[in-house]
């Protein structure tokens, strides 16, 4: 009960704060404590196409509002939308985020809203503005239709649809799986409140389409997919990022809708996922036309939703397991990272508050009724509290590693994650009404399960489609009986989760073969790649037997290249392909081991409380912040640029001291400081408007000489974030911060500490020891007058091709070397991280030792006469890229 008075009065809160703050823009910025509006903000690439200057925030937490028992707030806010937002606006959206969000959140305000005007005590005025809002919308979306397929537009324009000389959109011709299946819930759910068909028909199309164009031999679908052509664009097949909500909708299309085909289909893919891309308890990507072949070694987070769906499909048990999974995963890294690796390390670093993992949770609790998922639900809140909660809202996490905040809290934080954890908490008397009469969207909004029946206007049996037959015994249930799915055993669950404890952090899974998984016996890969020895005879031959062969540099090295055609055997080329691609990540991890990974700065003076943390890049010289700790307040220098003799020395002495990038090298600032008096340094960029949101990870290098005189902690901020602790200086005049390489904990009581026992050691390094992961990152030696430059770390995009071998080599992790890099090969206990390989062609010194030319070499063209599995497979590594 506590926790749950505690999320009612922490949604409150929040939306008390976005009306503050940020009203009428779309999202609340919750660092700098001001609203997001599209074009007043750094553009962050795609992620700013759900934006459309429509209060994306307050629509979209429409009936969260109710959930909570906040009715009054809701009429309140019901009026607010309807007598501010225009949904008329010359701005270019995305058709899917707008969908979800926008016309899910005005649907489930009108399904909640009717309801309460059904009960009686509030909402009597209303008369269907809301639905008459989504109509408006509804018809603004339809442009994106007009396609030959039937699949829409990725994008639409507001005001001028698409292809209009003024919608700046209608050039694309590919869209993600998703975004084209992931409208039949909402469309389908306003055709039938207003009894105009055309929005379901447009969805149905959309859907049918996909279907049609699924790969008839897996039954899987692709991630992207051409518009006009049907064609698949990326071939990779999964349950995450680009696939996901298509599967969640055809099984919630049965449901809302009653008809037979969806759940047909979805049984259907639903075979093929258990059959290829789930290896329990992991769920890995696979090709479309080579479903054994892994597409990846890393999985995302987005598929954390997929526990919560196989519950409602009534498939209990690899729900479990994979839940119990990230569940680990969880509390290791307090967040779920954007992307992880099948051996449970970080690959993308970030995590914005996503809900699915809550989402899970949720139904496996109702599934189930074991307490242990309570437990988690706690979990989450907890870390909630501890790490992502600032002074102006929920601040999502730059890196889970460092537990640096970015200045970001989505709109579906509200709409999903509070709704979910609410839910999870409640009892039927904490409901003003039967959640069980609706079923939720993907963005958690509430539709109301009597549409079934309401203005059926569509033949709900699509007879032209076969469908494959299914030994499934379980598809025979369209009502799965809880009871005979989940035996009434309070042990079941737990005998399930008990073998997954300690997957993460005490074990190391190793990556299975198809091949060894096909029946468990199939036969082992004749050489792994760190087994390879270049001076052994039986190695070399394996290798000719696989089409590698070996080219002997000047420079004393071994270039390997394959080339599939000259392999002996189809299988024997597989071989190949996939030692060559063994290569590549044992080399891409062992350059990753080479970067300094991010750093942590953290406001822990009134009112911050260490609830503050910005992202900071490290420096090759100067105190390793791995082993200790700096604590102390700040202080600007004179001159600001710190690259002469510094003028107060009094001001800046047992400081960290504030200076900006420019004019002279890095460690020249050090020293400078380091003789003032100064405990570390703080470089902010000088780059107006620079952010660790929309840049790579700055590294600063040293001078070229030797550093070891410079002893002080040095750490490099971007624009946004230094302005964040200079305003704060501005506002609070003294201003303590911490320099480390992970966040503090802060729990609530940090509020009520004596700060003068926190100045007594602010200045008394911590030692801790840190884990040793790390993250790609440029280093950059300072130059003066603007001779400065940062090194992006990101793989290089796909080269183009060229004409003879089937080569893959790794991306350069430097785009400014100018000349190649080499580094041996690490002979890791677990699989190495994924950094996908472009192109093969990996370089072996005679002595044993590989190594690789980091300069991205041309990826040939699949010659015509390669059979299905070689071209398979080489456009697997194609599609990932």
């Amino acid at each position: 009960s506590s926790l749950l008075r505690e999320l009612g009065m922490f949604s409150l809160e929040k939306g008390k704060l976005q009306g503050e703050h940020a009203y009428p823009a779309d999202e609340l910025m919750p660092l700098t404590c001001r609203g997001r509006v599209r074009g007043q903000e750094p553009s962050r690439g795609d992620v700013d196409d759900a934006l459309g200057k429509f209060s994306l925030t307050l629509i979209d937490t429409l009936d969260t509002l109710v959930v909570l028992n906040k009715t009054k707030e809701f009429e309140e806010a019901v009026k607010k939308v309807i007598k501010d937002v225009n949904l008329d606006n010359d701005i270019v959206v995305s058709v899917f985020e707008t969908n979800i969000r926008v016309l899910g959140g005005l649907l489930g305000g009108h399904s909640v809203a009717i309801m309460l005007k059904e009960k009686g005590e509030y909402m009597q005025w209303y008369n269907g503005e809301l639905l008459h809002m989504a109509k408006e919308l509804g018809y603004k979306l339809l442009p994106a239709f007009n396609t030959t397929s039937g699949l829409p537009y990725p994008r639409v324009n507001l005001k001028f649809g698409v292809r209009h000389p003024e919608a700046r959109t209608g050039t694309e011709s590919d869209t993600c799986t998703a975004c084209a299946g992931t409208l039949i819930l909402e469309f389908a759910a306003l055709s039938r409140f207003t009894g105009t068909s055309i929005f379901e028909e447009y969805a149905r199309k959309a859907l049918d389409f996909i279907w049609e164009k699924r790969q008839r031999s897996s039954n899987l679908v692709g991630v992207t997919i051409n518009i006009h052509t049907g064609d698949w664009v990326r071939k990779d097949s999964g349950v995450g990022a680009g696939i996901d909500s298509y599967y969640e909708y055809l099984l919630k299309a049965y449901v809302l809708l009653g008809d037979d085909s969806f759940l047909e289909r979805f049984n259907t893919h639903y075979d093929a996922i258990m059959r290829y891309i789930s290896q329990p308890p992991l769920l890995l990507d696979v090709h479309i036309h080579k479903p054994m072949l892994n597409a990846r070694t890393w999985m995302d987070s987005l598929l954390a939703f997929f526990p919560g769906l196989q519950v409602l499909k009534g498939d209990i048990r690899p729900a479990i397991e994979t839940h119990e999974m990230l569940y680990q995963v969880i509390k290791k890294h307090n967040f779920l990272p954007e992307a992880f690796t099948t051996d449970f390390r970080v690959h993308w670093a970030q995590h914005p508050l996503r809900p699915e993992f809550a989402e899970s949770t949720y139904f496996l609790y109702k599934a189930t009724g074991d307490p242990y998922y309570l437990e988690v639900g706690k979990t989450l809140i907890e870390n909630l509290n501890k790490y992502a909660r600032v002074p102006c809202g929920f601040a999502a996490m730059k890196d889970v590693r460092t537990g640096s905040h970015e200045d970001r809290m989505d709109s579906f934080f509200l709409a999903e994650m509070f709704k979910y954890l609410y839910l999870l908490f409640a009892d039927k008397e904490d409901m003003i009404f039967d959640i069980e009469d609706y079923i939720f969207t993907t963005e958690a909004h509430l539709l109301p399960l009597w549409l079934s029946t309401t203005n059926q206007t569509i033949s709900k049996k699509n007879t032209s489609t076969e469908y494959t037959e299914l030994d499934d015994s379980n598809f025979d249930w369209t009502c799965p009986n809880t009871q005979i799915l989940f035996p009434n055993d309070p042990m079941f669950a737990q005998s399930i989760r008990e073998p997954l404890k300690n997957v993460v952090d005490k074990s190391c899974p190793r990556g299975i073969s198809r091949a060894e998984d096909s029946l468990g016996s199939g036969p082992k890969p004749p050489l792994r790649a760190r087994d390879f020895m270049a001076s052994n005879p039986e190695h070399l031959e394996i290798l000719k037997k696989m089409g590698v062969s070996l080219i002997h540099l000047k420079d004393g090295r071994v270039q390997l290249v394959q080339h599939a055609v000259q392999a002996a055997s189809s299988l024997d080329a597989e071989d190949g392909l996939r030692f060559m691609q063994e290569m590549i990540e044992l080399s891409s991890q062992q350059q990753k081991e080479q970067q300094l990974p991010p750093r942590a700065v953290q406001i822990v003076s009134h009112p911050f409380f260490g609830r503050v943390v910005l992202t900071a890049g490290p420096a090759q010289f100067g105190m390793d912040l791995s082993k200790h700790k700096t604590r102390g307040f700040v202080a600007t220098i004179k001159p600001y640029n710190g690259c002469s003799e510094i003028t107060n020395p009094e001001a800046v002495k047992e400081k960290i001291a504030l200076m900006q990038r420019g004019q002279c090298m890095f460690a020249e600032k050090a020293r400078n400081i380091q003789k003032a008096g100064a405990i570390g340094g703080i470089v902010i960029d000088d780059n107006e408007g620079s952010s660790s949101d929309t840049a790579p990870l700055f590294q600063m290098a040293g001078d070229g000489k030797n550093t070891d005189d410079i002893t002080i902690p040095m750490l490099f901020l971007f624009n946004k974030e230094g302005n964040i602790i200079l305003d704060a200086i501005r506002e609070y005049e003294a201003v303590e911060v911490l320099l480390s390489d992970k966040a503090k904990d802060r729990d609530l009581e940090m509020e009520n500490m004596d700060q003068k026992s926190s100045e007594n050691d602010s200045h008394k390094p911590n030692s801790e020891e840190s884990p040793s992961e790390s993250q790609d990152a440029g280093a950059v030696s300072e130059e003066p007058e603007g001779g400065e430059s940062s090194a992006v770390g990101d793989p290089d995009p796909l080269p183009p091709a060229s004409t003879d071998s089937a080569s893959v080599s790794m991306a350069d992790e430097d785009p400014h070397a100018s000349g190649p890099t080499e580094a041996d090969a690490p002979e890791p206990a677990c699989s190495p991280g994924d950094s996908q390989p472009q192109e093969q062609n990996t370089q072996t010194e005679a002595n044993s030792k590989a190594h690789w030319d980091s300069k991205v070499q041309p990826m040939e063209s699949i010659l015509a006469d390669w059979n299905e599995d070689i071209e398979a497979f080489e456009m697997m590594e194609k599609d990932e890229l």
